[in-house]
């Protein structure tokens, strides 16, 4: 999403062809090819885990921090590679982000309107915010310590990150959209309606 706003914003006239549909495959295959091999490398390690602590995992899924808690053994020197991987990636991607949304504060700012310069950051501000969440707060469970540790911190934290930006995106994502928001602008007047017809036949009755 950065590199497409970044074209979009940098380079419009160069849009089309910097952004074909094979450009397209391509990004997303790179981006659900790490995702996989991450999760592999994950999983492999917990399998070859031997556990003896139970089986409640004090999280509302199977969060890898939570299972290496059960694990009998030195858990976290067997979990350090694949640790260093994902962090790895996920810095490489925050990093491409950051270098996007540089190039593309430095085009908008040389714009001489401030009209000008309100459509682009709009558009940019919310995907931005919402990457930073998803990266901070990650990056806080993974690398954090041992000692500030607590279930309902790894919880509110683990929702941060988890369920708060997948639900957030299609806002995010299309709030520009103006098919989205007149649809949004319906549904809130039919819903605003139909309370309060519900109002009225209540207090007659």
């Amino acid at each position: 999403m950065s590199y497409d706003r970044y074209i979009g914003i940098c380079k419009p006239l160069h849009y089309r062809s910097l952004l074909g549909s094979r450009a397209c495959a391509q990004m997303a295959a790179a981006a659900w090819g790490s995702g996989v091999l991450s999760v592999l490398l994950h999983t492999a390690n917990t399998f070859s885990l031997p556990f003896c602590q139970g089986n409640a995992v004090d999280q509302f899924f199977c969060e890898i921090p939570q299972i290496l808690k059960l694990s009998c053994s030195d858990a976290y020197l067997r979990e350090f590679g694949a640790l260093v991987f994902s962090v790895s990636l996920l810095f490489g991607c925050f990093v491409f982000i950051v270098l996007s949304y540089v190039q593309i504060f430095r085009a908008v700012l040389r714009m001489p309107s401030s009209q000008g310069q309100h459509k682009p950051f709009s558009m940019c501000l919310p995907h931005l915010a919402v990457v930073s969440l998803f990266i901070s707060t990650v990056m806080f469970t993974y690398l954090k310590p041992l000692s500030i540790s607590s279930p309902s911190l790894d919880l509110v934290v683990a929702v941060l990150y988890s369920v708060v930006p997948p639900a957030v995106n299609p806002f995010t994502y299309s709030m520009r959209n103006q098919e989205l928001k007149n649809a949004l602008r319906k549904l809130t007047t039919r819903c605003v309606s139909e309370a309060i017809d519900f109002q009225a036949t209540t207090a007659d009755d």
